[in-house]
């Protein structure tokens, strides 16, 4: 493996260097490439440019099996346990997460919703169960809120919405850029937490005006609502965290909305979906 990463190395540094980097004999490299290299490490070199292709394009955020999954969908011939061999060998990680904490603005005296989503995340089809909340972006600027609407059927995010204010209008906002990308009918469960911007008269009032049935976390239960907190844990380790000083309130505007429209919801494989992408999992299971 050492031979085989020297070999792919040694256009941008020398053999020397390299050699002496991880502690092989140069005399025993220089034979070793005499002898050429043999089909089964001519497969990993392949392979390796296979993985490098598709963990960049998932702007490194892919671990070994999704690496895998993106891999066997392009015809590729591998096995889990050989690409994360690779991938530990070159050093090719995702990226870690941080810890982080939402805040949810729940003491107030408005109307509480009954929880009856009940931590069922899995449904049979779109429409029919829709999950929000509410994050924090940190700019140069000023702080940035994001509030997002998730169908659990395929985990897409079906509206969503940013304001420097976090109050009723932000989610007010993300709720009708939702209806306006979906066809609802009667009886869809909309969950969030017990904040009070949910709770607001002129939130449940278009809940109300569409028919939708509101349901509300139990307060400081935040399985209740895990699937948007595992898609704002995944936003942040993405796209927040690698550029820790994101310079203005636009930049953040517009790097948000090319990971949720372009990468998350059409790219980006999610293990829940049998690694396939929101978009491709609504197409497919539209035609089935």
């Amino acid at each position: 493996m050492k031979y085989a990463f020297i070999d792919s190395h040694r256009q941008n540094y020398p053999v020397t260097v390299l050699c002496a980097a991880l502690a092989v004999d140069k005399s025993a490299y220089y034979a070793f490439h005499k002898r050429g290299i043999s089909t089964q490490k001519k497969a990993n070199i392949a392979l390796l440019k296979e993985i490098r292709t598709v963990h960049k394009a998932s702007h490194y955020t892919y671990g070994s099996p999704r690496v895998t999954a993106a891999l066997k969908a392009q015809g590729v011939n591998c096995s889990e346990n050989r690409v994360a061999r690779l991938m530990r060998a070159y050093d090719l990680r995702s990226k870690t997460a941080r810890k982080f904490k939402v805040t949810t603005h729940s003491k107030h005296s408005l109307p509480v919703a009954p929880n009856l989503l009940n931590q069922n995340f899995n449904v049979a089809a779109p429409n029919r169960a829709w999950v929000s909340d509410i994050t924090y972006i940190y700019t140069r600027e000023r702080w940035l809120y994001l509030a997002v609407i998730i169908d659990l059927f395929s985990r897409k995010v079906v509206g969503w919405a940013t304001s420097t204010n976090i109050d009723a209008n932000l989610v007010i906002t993300a709720l009708k850029n939702a209806l306006a990308n979906r066809r609802v009918k009667p009886g869809l469960i909309f969950h969030s937490d017990q904040g009070k911007q949910y709770a607001s008269n002129a939130f449940r009032a278009l809940l109300e005006a569409n028919k939708i049935k509101q349901s509300m976390s139990r307060k400081g239960n935040c399985y209740d609502n895990a699937v948007c907190e595992s898609f704002f844990k995944t936003l942040k380790t993405e796209l927040i965290y690698p550029y820790d000083n994101i310079e203005s309130i636009r930049i953040a505007k517009r790097s948000l909305f090319y990971y949720i429209n372009f990468f998350y919801n059409s790219i980006r494989i999610h293990s829940t979906l049998g690694y396939k992408s929101p978009r491709e999992f609504e197409q497919i299971n539209r035609a089935a």
